[in-house]
């Protein structure tokens, strides 16, 4: 299976501020997105995770670098070193620039300050002394200046438009000195403070430097070209912070084309224009009977608050406003109390969308309910409810059993993530009926396994439904194989979806991703991944409510591959122009399939039928893997075990003719850690 290189990892574990990691990830996700995941790190996963396989960037933010070296120094810097020298690439904003040089001097001669010493990972092979302005406060603004930058652009061949100048947030960062800048084949000066410095720098104020390390690169930093104007609060008690703010918001532009230029340098592909993070949009409840949707409303009268005549529900993680389809919200419309508890922060000034790491649970979540019709075209333009509700009558001719999945249906052009706003509202949760569906075209804080960011761009399909499982069949159909059906009512839905689908190659990655064979690869065995399923659960009266979230990249190819790039690969041997996915019917379509299978579930349990229909789409007959917790050794995976599901593979040794492997007697059960980076080394197990 392809393993493209799609994650960035920001560190946030000791030393970095909360500050500066959230300024890396707001720059980040608008630069790279749909092509990578920007996803926080912390020293636990950096140390024990094989991260580095699918890690395209490792970013160090500000903070103080003593913090790193305490946690790092010797495994953790042997791991990066590594991962740099094979082939990686590592950013370095200030503090991270002074941990990836070969010497630290920070604030020589100020005892309360003074930090100096050699440091392990030497991309730069030479000191990083600061801080380059005079005024640095831990923890404090007062030192921040808005820095001029020179950019050197000879380092930069093909980057585009780039300004011989802009101003950068700065704030304790350091210049790169030694005589080895100047004769060193490794490293390129990128940019140049355009300042007198308060340190002594030699020939070169070098701001920003370029470090060819092995097959890899590393770019180190004094200031902080990751900063954005936008995310600046005002400092009204610290004189001239205001011009400071204004200053960099007027050069925002020239900044971003710097970053941008960086980050192609170290091999990333840029996003064209800058993705900015839209706002929230209305959500839309409808259904194929309207009179259900006031019936659904009238269920949830216990929990809703009436305030000034408007209906809220205030739930665990969010808070909802009720509208009907004519009304015209407004902040105003709230009390002065709901303003107060509920709004935003402002913390942005006013300048642009909120940074992703800001609080939405803050935000209220305005639901409009279509109890007359459904929401007409012009209403949600990348969602055409008349196509989803005739698809869903479609497929139920054709499947038997498939009769109310997909009746209720949410949905918003732009949410946080539909797990989410399911998942974590209990009160609204317990009343939602089996096969409730929330879909959604845009996702600003998606959702994967474990701490994992799933990657859900403009035409990707995503939604979440609500499946109520009687609590009395906890023993005899657990929870777990709910996943597994899901992963098959998939690949039966997108082969199922159209004439022409029946053949492409779509499989199952155990326990719960979709893989598919590259279309830009037909002549090798290449599989790489294009959805996933999030399950969460909670308990209400008598019933587990599984939250079943999916995610199948279906318009977009990025970040891997897509279903219409399949499609178009397959239909390109018949000389045929096929007709494109549309996400409306897929929906419809998986749903059919899949209330059929847990109708199927419910009546026989994970049936040898079922768990024959598994093994017909998955990847992993007679794969061998490598169990590290058992020190290295060799087992054939067999299938999946019948009491809860887990991956059940035999010991194997090269014993046979020829090396041929055979089974030594043991058998284990694995399950995931639910955290790794790369699965098949996260495998924790038992002993069958």
């Amino acid at each position: 299976m392809a393993s493209r290189k799609l994650n960035v990892l920001v560190y946030t574990g000791t030393g970095s501020t909360l500050e500066s990691v959230r300024h890396c990830i707001y720059s980040l996700r608008r630069l790279l997105s749909p092509n990578y995941a920007v996803i926080p790190i912390a020293e636990a996963a950096l140390l024990k995770e094989p991260w580095a396989p699918t890690c395209a960037l490792l970013v160090f933010p500000g903070g103080a670098d003593l913090g790193y070296c305490r946690v790092l120094n010797g495994a953790g810097n042997r791991t990066i070193t590594q991962f740099v020298r094979r082939g990686g690439a590592y950013l370095g904003f200030c503090a991270g620039g002074y941990y990836g040089s070969q010497r630290c001097e920070f604030e020589v001669g100020n005892r309360q300050m003074e930090v100096i010493g050699s440091r392990e990972l030497a991309f730069f092979p030479g000191t990083c002394r600061g801080g380059a302005f005079r005024g640095f406060e831990y923890n404090s603004e007062r030192g921040a200046k808005a820095a001029r930058i020179i950019v050197k652009k000879g380092g930069f061949s093909g980057a585009g438009l780039l300004p011989d100048e802009f101003r950068c947030y700065y704030n304790g960062g350091g210049v790169f000195v030694d005589s080895d800048l100047k004769s060193s084949s490794s490293v390129e000066v990128l940019a140049e403070f355009a300042e007198d410095l308060n340190v002594e720098s030699g020939d070169s104020k070098a701001a920003v430097v370029f470090c060819k390390v092995g097959e890899g690169s590393a770019i180190l930093t004094g200031p902080h070209p990751e900063f954005a104007a936008v995310n600046l609060s005002q400092h009204k008690d610290i004189p001239g912070y205001s011009t400071l703010v204004d200053d960099l918001a007027a050069d925002d532009g020239a900044r971003t084309n710097f970053l941008k230029a960086c980050l192609a340098k170290l091999g990333l592909e840029v996003s064209q224009g800058e993705t900015s993070v839209p706002s929230l949009s209305k959500v839309h409840l409808s259904s194929i009977n309207h009179t259900e949707v006031g019936e659904l409303l009238h269920s949830l009268e216990d929990i809703i608050s009436k305030e000034d005549g408007e209906g809220y529900v205030k739930d665990g993680n969010d808070l909802f406003h009720l509208e009907k389809p004519d009304s015209r919200w407004s902040m105003a419309s709230l009390s002065k109390a709901l303003i107060s508890e509920y709004e935003a922060p402002k913390k942005n000034t006013g300048r642009g969308t909120p940074d992703p790491a800001d609080d939405y649970t803050q935000i209220p979540k305005r639901i409009v309910s279509h109890d007359n019709a459904w929401p007409e075209p012009k209403e949600t333009p990348y969602f055409n409810h008349a196509v989803f509700y005739s698809s869903l009558e479609q497929y139920r001719r054709k499947d038997r059993g498939a009769e109310e999945w997909g009746d209720m249906l949410m949905y918003g052009e732009v949410v946080t993530s539909t797990n989410t706003l399911l998942e974590r509202n209990h009160k609204l949760l317990s009343k939602l009926p089996t096969g409730f569906t929330l879909a959604a075209t845009t996702q600003v804080a998606g959702r994967g396994r474990g701490s994992n960011v799933w990657v859900s761009p403009a035409g990707c399909l995503i939604m979440s439904t609500v499946i109520n499982h009687p609590a009395e069949y906890a023993a005899s159909r657990p929870i777990v194989f709910i996943q597994y059906l899901a992963a098959v009512a998939i690949v039966e839905a997108i082969k199922s979806y159209d004439v022409g689908c029946a053949n492409l190659n779509v499989k199952l990655k155990w326990p719960n991703d979709i893989y598919a064979q590259d279309p830009a690869k037909p002549r090798e065995v290449s599989y790489v991944k294009i959805g996933g399923i999030l399950a969460n659960c909670a308990y209400s009266a008598g019933n587990y409510q599984i939250v079943l979230g999916i995610g199948i990249n279906t318009n977009n190819e990025r970040p891997t591959t897509s279903l219409d790039a399949m499609l178009a690969a397959a239909a390109a041997r018949t000389n045929k122009k096929p007709e494109p996915f549309r996400i409306e019917r897929l929906i419809a379509r998986i749903l059919t399939r899949l209330e059929v299978l847990y109708g199927e579930f419910c009546r026989t349990g994970f049936s040898k039928e079922l768990e024959n229909k598994y093994y017909q789409h998955w990847l992993h007959t007679n794969q061998i893997v490598t169990l590290e917790v058992e020190g290295g050794v060799k087992a054939r995976v067999l299938g999946i075990t019948m009491d809860w599901g887990m991956l059940k593979a035999e010991e194997v040794t090269e014993s046979g003719i020829n090396g041929a492997l055979q089974p030594t007697g043991k058998v284990w059960a694995l399950q995931s850690d639910e955290n790794s980076f790369d699965f098949w080394r996260g495998l924790v197990r038992r002993k069958v």
